[in-house]
């Protein structure tokens, strides 16, 4: 029990959250980089991958890194490519020639037989010629990120207030085996041991003989002698 509740509250910050997405703004026809950083400890062997979201599970794969052993090699898919500094920990995306259907929201990730690790969540968006100068002609292509939006702070807040209930209702079934468990050690301490013969003392009234009832006539020792000779010895 102590290892689940510890579990799950480690896990706890992790899954509520908030996701932080990065918007990078591009011209058509120009060109995008995208930088990914990592731990090279963790990550410096396992490929990276740069995929295209179509629904919020599904990410298709655009382009993937070489080998490990060829990772510093720049990899082309169409007009997207990627390149791994592993010594440095970064992974490098470059979209050339930049077309409206290039916008949509990309993420950055690693893979290892199968486990997955997303490094980073970018939303590309293609803007006209027209649009860009009117709007920002000094700076031609520029980024920003969006730590959260509404229903992300009401989706974290809810998340934490569902894993503190978790958390108390986890601690109650501990508290409750523990108590239990105790009551049972005491009442296995405070009951008599049923195989052993108890030897309860005689009265009075057993040592001189007495075992008539309550109430009816006492024989003493002498008398009952008397009674069994007289039945004994025949009559002449």
């Amino acid at each position: 029990i102590f290892q689940l509740i510890r579990n799950f509250l480690s896990l706890l910050p992790e899954l509520c959250v908030a996701e932080n997405i990065t918007v990078v703004y591009g011209m058509e026809g120009e060109t995008i980089s995208i930088k990914c950083a990592y731990s090279p400890k963790e990550n410096k062997w396992r490929e990276k991958t740069w995929c295209k979201h179509f629904n919020k599970t599904e990410c298709q794969r655009v382009v993937s890194t070489h080998h490990f052993w060829l990772q510093f090699l720049k990899k082309w898919n169409g007009n997207t490519s990627i390149a791994d500094n592993i010594r440095e920990g970064v992974l490098t995306v470059t979209m050339k020639r930049l077309q409206k259907q290039d916008a949509g929201l990309y993420q950055c990730k690693t893979d290892f037989f199968g486990e997955a690790r997303t490094l980073k969540k970018v939303k590309v968006e293609v803007l006209g010629a027209g649009v860009m100068e009117t709007q920002a002609p000094e700076e031609p292509r520029f980024m920003h990120s969006i730590s959260s939006l509404p229903e992300a702070h009401f989706n974290a807040f809810v998340c934490i207030i569902t894993g503190l209930m978790v958390a108390k209702f986890l601690t109650a079934i501990l508290i409750f085996i523990i108590a239990s468990r105790q009551r049972s050690g005491a009442t296995r301490e405070g009951s008599p041991n049923l195989n052993q013969h108890q030897l309860l003392p005689l009265t009075g009234d057993l040592m001189s003989g007495d075992t008539s009832p309550r109430g009816g006539p006492k024989w003493g020792s002498s008398t009952l002698d008397q009674v069994i000779l007289g039945h004994l010895t025949p009559s002449t």
